[in-house]
């Protein structure tokens, strides 16, 4: 049976999966691929795969800028998906860059997404899902219903291209079984534009409900609503590495540097 493990031990980002994933890819395959993804449509959005090296272990960093301008570089993994309540400090950095204000609800999503996008429906119907995870998540943790939650602007192009990316990389790969190992979130507490909050950040929290868990020394957001979305969406199941013939692993990077190798690592086998 074809299985894909991801590795979780230090946590998971959108970015950090989609590149674990591409280098799943032959590598002959991996170019075209990103131009696949350049050619989706998602406005004002480029993607670009670069080498990077954490703890000495060469991966894949998925770089994705909005408009020329790549959002959260100094964050914990990123941070671009986030709603607009739980804008980092850095928020007022984009502004310089003159980015508009608009901010996109669920209605917007499913606009772009399917009215856009040229992907097969199934992947269409993937992200959508990840998506009302979030939305879902954020409604929970705020209090508000979730036709009133809105993704930021420059955040929301950012996060629609990881949740593509990585529902069309699934689709790709089509493993028959997805098993996640137990998820790192971290420790201590993330600056928001509303204050400081507890890691995992709630909306996390509530994505991961049902997940086994765990935080420890490392400070910071290891996990993301977007990683955590992800993973609650395609894993078939949490656990251990079964028994299986390994046939090629990827590791995805984060932008961050911690003591461990900031990666999730996927491997994908015949269990």
């Amino acid at each position: 049976m074809k299985t894909l493990y991801l590795d979780c031990n230090m946590g998971a980002a959108g970015d950090m999966l989609s590149a674990a994933l591409l280098e799943l890819l032959p590598p002959e395959e991996r170019p075209g691929f990103i131009d696949e993804l350049n050619a989706l449509g998602i406005p004002g959005v480029e993607f670009t795969a670069q080498p990077s090296v954490k703890c000495g272990i060469t991966g894949t960093h998925m770089e994705v800028s909005v408009n020329g301008h790549t959002e959260g570089e100094e964050h914990h993994h990123e941070h671009k998906h986030e709603h607009h309540e739980h804008e980092h400090h850095e928020h007022e950095h984009h502004h310089e860059h003159g980015h508009s204000h608009h901010h996109s609800g669920m209605h917007d999503i499913e606009h772009i997404v399917s009215g856009h996008l040229n992907i097969p429906e199934k992947v269409k119907s993937d992200i959508l899902a990840v998506y009302n995870l979030i939305a879902q998540a954020e409604s929970h943790a705020h209090g508000v219903p979730v036709t009133e939650i809105h993704f930021h602007e420059v955040g929301t192009m950012d996060a629609v291209a990881d949740v593509a990316a990585v529902c069309l990389l699934m689709d790709r790969l089509s493993p028959e079984q997805v098993i996640v190992s137990p998820v790192h979130v971290g420790s201590g507490q993330v600056r928001c534009a509303h204050g400081i909050l507890p890691v995992p950040a709630p909306a996390t929290a509530h994505i991961l409900t049902g997940v086994p868990i765990y935080g420890g020394k490392i400070k910071g957001e290891l996990c993301t609503p977007t990683g955590a979305a992800l993973l609650r969406h395609f894993a078939t199941k949490f656990g251990d590495m079964p028994v299986m013939t390994l046939l090629q692993v990827g590791y995805g990077m984060g932008s961050k540097d911690f003591e461990a190798a900031n990666c999730v690592r996927a491997m994908l086998g015949e269990a």
